[in-house]
């Protein structure tokens, strides 16, 4: 007997492939249907009742498919957010046909869950595609044997030139599909700016158009020409951008951009053991969606080129930035986003670029070129640590080494290529599982 299955949403920005990945998979099923309901076609099967057993009937008959087979079926329901109420629907279609499997798809639902009288928590399973990150970008272009040495730890020394110049090019043009499809086609990053400029339109109209009144419209335009100048800078909401907006209206309307994945808020934490809890009363940081659309943004695409070392690219931003895009392209199923830590000491500020939990350790990470006796933020960190580990991610290759802060308290420093994104995790259980410093 099939088990029944709760309808997935997979939730992400415009154009990173929604559609694409359902369709690819729908080819292991006997039956598929797709409804598009930017369609009014399609839209009509739910205007026209409540009733999930008549709509799939109806929608069986107008595809001239055989409701017998509804448990080898895939229902595909795209663009849902364009009628919220079949969002509220699919509650019932895990309760009352369990056996039909349903996928929807949609890239501002959390905008149109506010139309929604009754959203199906518990209901529901969630999926998050985000844009390629550097291993996807290599598996599409084919380039097996790197893949290879990319997920060999430790990385070979003989890989790092060849890794390295390959992932300057995917921090180039970053990981939006048309881009890589493109790129992959071989053409070249001129003809690639039109469509930077056609999605970041895209991105910006959609976002414009779901403002809920003229004041959210002219704040969501403001923030959208100005908050790419302030990656990696922790920022106010009161008057953001030389603007007369306030500290409420501004917060709003970045809540409903990070809810779109357009623009998001990197929270700190203030903790050195888990749980790594966010501290929503501390200053936020923002992460755009891709980093190829950042470049295009920032006008910067033309400087990058020809660079040996992108540790100090866009005043040493864009480095952690696409970090940080990894680690979120690896999060798929919950919308959890990697954390930096922040003294919570008045008038001592240190801030480290990144947190992660290993083997319940608190690990420090600092993207920076500088060497590990300038790294004082980490250092600070690791006075107050309960283990000597920490990480810097950088343009050289990979080492680890003892060392000590400027305080004398020694401790093992692991030296990460960062072009290792996206094998964080990998690298991070290797370190505390098979290196020791003799005074722990």
């Amino acid at each position: 007997m099939d088990q029944p299955r709760k309808p997935l949403i997979i939730r992400g920005a415009r154009q990173v492939g929604k559609t694409t990945v359902v369709k690819e998979f729908a080819k292991t099923y006997k039956q598929k249907i797709f409804l598009n309901l930017e369609k009014s076609s399609d839209c009509v099967f739910f205007f026209n009742s409540d009733d999930v057993h008549t709509i799939v009937n109806a929608i069986f008959l107008k595809n001239e498919l055989d409701s017998k087979d509804i448990s080898e079926t895939l229902l595909f329901i795209d663009e849902i957010q364009e009628y919220p109420k079949a969002i509220q629907l699919l509650r019932y279609f895990y309760e009352e046909l369990p056996k039909l499997h349903v996928i929807a798809a949609g890239s501002l639902l959390e905008f149109a869950s506010k139309e929604v009288a009754s959203f199906p928590v518990g209901r529901v399973e969630f999926l998050y595609l985000s844009p390629f990150n550097f291993v996807e970008y290599l598996t599409a272009k084919g380039y097996d044997n790197t893949l290879h040495q990319l997920r060999t730890i430790p990385v070979k020394p003989f890989a790092h030139h060849v890794l390295k110049d390959l992932f300057h090019h995917y921090c180039l043009i970053g990981g939006m599909p048309e881009i890589i499809k493109l790129d992959i086609a071989g053409k070249k990053l001129p003809e690639l700016i039109k469509i930077y400029d056609s999605l970041w339109k895209t991105f910006a109209g959609d976002a414009v158009k779901y403002a809920p009144n003229g004041v959210g419209k002219n704040i969501t335009k403001h923030l959208l020409s100005k908050a790419a100048f302030f990656i990696d800078r922790r920022i106010k909401f009161q008057n953001f951008g030389e603007s007369n907006y306030k500290s409420r209206e501004v917060g709003e309307v970045f809540r409903r951009l990070d809810q779109a994945q357009i623009i998001q808020l990197l929270y700190p934490t203030t903790n050195h053991q888990t749980p790594l809890v966010p501290n929503f009363k501390k200053s936020p940081k923002l992460q755009f969606l891709d980093t190829g659309l950042l470049n295009f943004i920032l006008g910067i695409h033309s400087d990058l080129l020809g660079l040996d070392d992108f540790s100090g690219s866009y005043k040493g931003s864009l480095i952690p930035h696409i970090i940080f895009q990894e680690l979120i392209s690896i999060q798929n199923r919950t919308n959890d986003l990697p954390k930096f830590w922040v003294r919570d000491v008045k008038y001592q500020s240190a801030e480290v670029d990144l947190v992660q939990v290993i083997d319940g350790k608190v690990i420090p990470i600092e993207i920076k070129s500088g060497s590990a006796g300038k790294l004082r933020s980490l250092h600070q960190f690791i006075l107050q640590s309960n283990h000597p580990y920490a990480v810097r991610i950088y343009g050289g290759e990979f080492s680890i080494q003892e060392t000590k802060t400027v305080n004398g308290k020694p401790f093992l420093l692991m030296n990460l290529p960062y072009y290792l994104g996206t094998q964080l995790k990998e690298y991070l259980l290797y370190f505390v599982r098979n290196h020791r410093l003799h005074a722990y």
